[in-house]
């Protein structure tokens, strides 16, 4: 299994889903990180760190650059 690392830390998940749709058009595949249920307790986020989106390490210089875009 490869290594995921966060390229970027978001205040909600909305943010986050926007920003790995953007990752997934342009092939990256990516997943959201946030303990807050699912998505039931979006107030959680703000004790735990947000959601943090992640992708394979050998995508990260990639991802970081459409994301700054």
């Amino acid at each position: 299994m490869k290594e995921l690392i966060c390229v970027k830390t978001y205040p909600n998940r909305i943010d986050g889903e926007l920003a790995k749709a953007l990752l997934e058009e342009n092939g990256i595949k990516a997943m959201i990180l946030g303990d807050d249920a699912g998505g039931a307790y979006p107030s959680l986020l703000w004790g735990t760190g947000g959601a943090r989106l992640l992708v394979q390490e050998e995508n990260k210089e990639k991802a970081i650059f459409l994301l700054e875009k």
